[in-house]
C-alpha cells in the first residue's frame, strides 16, 4: 500500500495507473480536485478495489495522519502542488498554501506517522517529493544541463513555491532523519495533461480551428520528458534511491518551443489532416511573451543512469505521436475538461 498525493492531476494520475496495472499493490489516492484533478483520467480504476480515492487537501493534516493510521502506507509520494506558471503569476497566493504550506503539513504528518513504524517497517518507508527543473532558474544557451547540484534560482511564483517546497522535504531529512527522496523533472506531456500547457493546448486549439498561440518569438527551449518514462523513473527511485538524495529526470531532448509546435502540427497534418488540405501550421499566432519567461531549462539526467539504471524508453518523435493519438482518440475527455472556466482563462491568457 501506498499513500499517493495528487493522483487526479496528470502525472499522479499517470502513476497511480501505471502502479496499479503493473500490480505493485494497492494505492490511497488524495486529491483536492482542483481545476487539474480530474477524476475522469481514472476512470479505468473506478471498480477497482485496489484504489481507493479520498478528496482532500494535503494541508489538512487531520485527515492526512488519519489515513496514514488506518492504510498503513509503506511509502507516500507527492505530486500535489498547483504547476502551471501562468496562474502563479496571475494569482500567487494559492501556489504559497499549496506547495509550501501544503507540503509542510504534509511532512508533518509523515513524519508522526513514521515515529510509530518500527523495525524493518520504519527502515524500509519512504517519502517522495516530486518537483521540478524550474526551481533551478534559466539556462543559457550553451550553458551545461542542470545537475543535483545547480543552485536553487527560481523565477517565477511556481517555481518559487517549488523551491521552498524542495528546501522544506531536504530539511526534515537532516533535522528529523525521514527517509526523503526528491526528484526534479524536466517538461513533460502525454495523455491525460490538461490542455493549457504547449502541447494538449495546441493540438486542441489545432482541432478546433483556432490560433496556436506562442509566446514571444518561440525560442524558448525546454527538455520534453514522456510523462510514462517519468512514471518508471519515479518507481525506480522508490525503489532503489538512497534516502536524502536528489535525482534529475530527464528525456534528453531539449526543443525550442517553436519547433515542438512545428512537429505537432506535421504530426497532426498526417494523423488527421485538415479539410482545406492546408497545414494547422498556418494556425501559429505569436502572442506577448509573459513576465519572467525563462529562456532555457535543460536536465541532466546522468546520476540517475549511472546509479539506478534508467533511461527514458520514448524518444520525442514517438512520444509526441503517442500523445497526439491519444488525443485524437479521446476527444470526449478533452471536451470534458474544457469548461467554461477554462475558456475564459484561456482567453484570459492569450487575448
Amino acid at each position: 500500500m501506498i499513500l499517493v498525493t495528487g493522483g487526479a492531476g496528470f502525472i499522479g494520475g499517470n502513476f497511480v495507473m501505471d502502479w496499479i496495472a503493473a500490480g505493485l499493490g494497492p494505492v490511497v489516492n488524495l486529491d483536492k480536485l482542483t481545476y487539474a484533478g480530474n477524476l475522469d483520467s481514472l476512470k479505468s480504476l473506478e471498480s477497482d478495489p485496489r484504489h481507493i480515492f479520498v478528496q482532500g487537501d494535503i494541508g489538512d493534516t487531520a485527515l492526512v495522519s488519519e489515513l496514514l493510521a488506518r492504510h498503513r502506507p509503506a511509502a507516500i509520494v507527492n505530486f500535489a502542488a498547483e504547476s502551471h506558471v501562468d496562474r502563479s503569476i496571475d494569482g500567487p497566493a494559492e501556489f504559497i498554501r499549496t506547495n509550501v504550506v501544503g507540503t509542510f503539513g504534509l511532512l508533518e504528518a509523515a513524519r508522526a506517522y513514521w515515529n510509530t513504524l518500527e523495525g524493518e517497517q520504519k527502515a524500509a518507508f519512504r517519502f517522495l517529493h516530486v518537483s521540478t527543473d524550474e526551481v533551478y532558474g534559466s539556462l543559457d544557451k550553451d550553458a551545461p544541463a542542470f545537475s543535483e547540484t545547480n543552485r536553487y534560482e527560481p523565477n517565477s511564483p511556481y517555481s518559487a513555491t517549488k523551491a521552498a517546497s524542495d528546501h522544506l522535504v531536504r530539511a526534515y531529512y537532516h533535522t528529523y532523519g525521514l527517509p526523503v527522496l526528491t526528484t526534479n523533472c524536466s517538461n513533460n506531456y502525454g495523455p491525460f495533461h490538461f490542455p493549457e500547457k504547449l502541447i494538449p493546448l495546441v493540438i486542441h486549439n489545432a482541432l478546433a480551428g483556432k490560433p496556436l498561440p506562442i509566446y514571444g518569438d518561440g525560442q524558448q527551449i525546454r527538455d520534453w520528458l514522456y510523462v510514462k518514462d517519468h512514471c518508471s523513473a519515479i518507481r525506480r527511485v522508490l525503489e532503489a534511491g538512497t534516502p536524502g538524495e536528489v535525482y534529475n529526470v530527464g528525456g534528453w531532448n531539449e526543443k525550442a518551443n517553436l519547433d515542438v509546435v512545428h512537429t505537432l502540427c506535421a504530426t497532426l497534418d498526417e494523423l488527421q489532416p485538415r479539410a482545406d488540405g492546408k497545414s494547422y501550421a498556418e494556425q501559429i499566432t505569436f502572442v506577448k511573451d509573459r513576465p519572467g519567461h525563462d529562456r532555457r531549462y535543460a536536465i541532466d539526467a546522468g546520476k540517475i543512469e549511472r546509479e539506478l539504471g534508467w533511461r527514458p524508453a520514448e524518444t520525442f518523435e514517438t512520444g509526441l505521436r503517442k500523445t497526439v493519438r491519444w488525443y485524437l482518440d479521446n476527444q470526449a475527455w478533452v471536451a470534458n475538461v474544457t469548461s467554461g472556466a477554462y475558456q475564459n482563462w484561456i482567453g484570459k491568457q492569450y487575448a
